[in-house]
């Protein structure tokens, strides 16, 4: 019995020394950082953020236990360029990385290479979009390209290897891996974890692929903006190609093999890369609604000339089609979120880790009728921003300043106490988030360029305040938008010629040209960029 006392006495004074040099580290020590980004995961489909559409607990537990940011925006609302404007700190005319098509310059400074340099072991995990050796890690284990959702390639330290599973399950493996057994353990870690999902064209895991089979979601209310050419906007709302019901395929996207003519999709191919085992699961879910579909509307690409109301229920089915697979996506996403926080609370390492969850931008769920992004206007423009750190931020914080993607690497840096570098034109947030300072911008500058290309979204560059948003589309139109977002903030009436805002617009047109002289953009710098994109495109053809 006495032996047995010494014993549980020894054990105990082994945790409890355990536990006071955890705690004495962590006082000491730069914060550990772990940067999850996922990719065209929309505000509305966070359950922190109160739009009702589905439940993500494990992203949640960010909001309750830190801060939700409510009106976050991007720079430049598409993939790559968005990531480059995370890593640099700089809008995409400076850092180079303008469109998803031209090269991204791995060489110019980057936050994980100061933090590296500073001391810390750094990853990054998952999905990039950027080519090249990723830059600034000791370890690199990222998807080339867009990536695959089954039996995925990644390249580990540039070696490629495939891997057999779900997409977004391996990534949060591989991060848990690193954590667990990759690091070193007496060293600051900076992980970049970057989930694929939900980007296009939403293969879900397959554990969820009948998930919200017994659910019909309504689509927004301005859905069938289509209906009236979008009375109100301009040109560039008129000629995009991104509707739902209209460029959304049946093979890629609705998940067809055959389509309602009885033509091959091409789907029948993208399922080659799944196993034996996947493929039947994937028939068994996918087969019998696509059949009940076929039974229902027969000849479903014809009904648009013959019977209105079907061709309203073939809508809102393909809505459901859509946000159905998106939204099951972004289970994975959200369970692989709840694992990692897990890991952090379960090794004592959640007080002195920053933990931050976002996406490369927002994603239309069906707003005006629309799929996928770029434009500036507000569910492209916005992003999902969650921060826990229990040293700083109270649990429950909420922030309504307009924070930019442009403002991550300087915060990240200051947290390290590491100098935010020069060039870098983004603004630490800490003293924001962490209740010090209320002080912020008072509006924030877009860019976006990738045009003529996929879904036709124009050229075009704005200002945005709290309440109103100036755009300018050029190229081959010279239009002008404005939006009072207090009272139209589904942005579906352009008052740019409404003579009682003519205060108000000569303000924008002011700060529109404040701000692209304070971040060093100009007409010359977009015919610059107009004019390489052109030869780029010119060259592959």
């Amino acid at each position: 019995m006495k032996r047995n006392s010494i014993i549980f006495g020894v054990l105990l004074g082994t945790v409890l020394a355990t536990a006071c040099n955890t705690e004495e580290k962590n006082k000491t020590s730069p914060p550990n950082i772990v940067f999850i980004m996922s990719d065209d995961h929309a505000y509305q489909a966070i359950s922190a953020y109160g739009h009702g559409l589905n439940e993500t607990p494990q992203i949640d537990r960010l909001a309750k236990e830190g801060a939700i940011f409510t009106r976050a925006t991007v720079t430049n609302s598409i993939c790559a360029p968005s990531r480059a404007v995370v890593l640099t700190g700089k809008h995409s005319f400076l850092n180079g990385k303008v469109d998803n098509v031209q090269p991204f310059d791995w060489d110019q400074n980057n936050f994980a290479k100061m933090l590296q340099k500073a001391g810390y072991n750094t990853a990054m995990i998952g999905k990039i979009h950027l080519d090249g050796l990723p830059q600034g890690f000791d370890h690199s284990m990222v998807l080339p390209g867009q990536g695959h959702y089954y039996n995925p390639d990644f390249l580990v330290n540039g070696e490629r290897k495939q891997f057999e599973g779900y997409v977004t399950e391996l990534t949060t493996q591989f991060a848990l891996d690193w954590l667990k057994e990759g690091r070193d353990k007496e060293k600051p870690f900076l992980l970049i974890y970057n989930q694929k999902a939900p980007h296009r064209n939403w293969k879900p895991a397959p554990k969820y692929l009948t998930l919200y089979d017994d659910k019909n979601f309504d689509p927004p209310s301005n859905y069938f903006d289509d209906l009236t050419n979008y009375e109100g906007r301009g040109t560039a709302a008129k000629e995009q190609e991104m509707e739902i019901d209209g460029h959304a395929r049946w093979g890629h996207d609705f998940k067809f093999e055959v389509d309602p003519k009885g033509d091959s999709t091409g789907f029948t191919r993208e399922l080659e890369r799944l196993t034996v085992e996947q493929r039947a699961h994937w028939r068994e879910a996918y087969n019998p609604k696509n059949q009940a579909f076929l039974e229902a509307y027969p000849q479903a690409e014809g009904i648009a000339f013959e019977d209105k109301e079907k061709e309203r229920e073939i809508s809102i089915w393909k809505f459901n089609r859509y946000i159905k697979d998106y939204l099951r996506t972004i289970k994975s996403v959200d369970d692989g979120v709840g694992e990692v926080l897990d890991y952090l609370e379960e090794n004592g390492l959640a007080e002195n880790t920053i933990v931050v969850y976002t996406s490369d931008q927002g994603f239309y769920l069906g707003e005006h009728g629309w799929f996928d992004k770029r434009f500036m206007y507000e569910q492209s423009f916005r992003t999902p921003l969650l921060v826990r750190y229990p040293k700083e931020i109270k649990p429950g914080t909420e922030i309504d300043k307009l924070v930019q993607n442009l403002d991550f690497a300087p915060t990240l840096l200051d947290y390290a106490g590491v100098e935010v570098a020069p060039e870098m034109q983004g603004k630490s947030f800490r003293s924001l988030v962490s209740g010090q300072s209320d002080e912020w911008r008072d509006a924030v500058y877009y860019t976006y360029y990738e045009y003529p290309s996929v879904h036709m979204v124009k050229r075009h560059y704005g200002v945005a305040t709290e309440r109103y948003k100036l755009m300018h589309f050029y190229y081959d139109i010279d239009e002008w938008e404005m939006y009072d977002l207090q009272k139209d903030p589904n942005e579906m009436n352009n008052v740019y010629n409404d003579p009682s805002y003519g205060e108000v617009r000569e303000e924008l047109h002011q700060k529109l040209e404040d701000l692209r002289k304070e971040y060093g953009d100009s007409d010359e710098m977009n015919q610059k960029y107009l004019k390489a994109y052109l030869e780029y495109r010119n060259n592959q053809q």
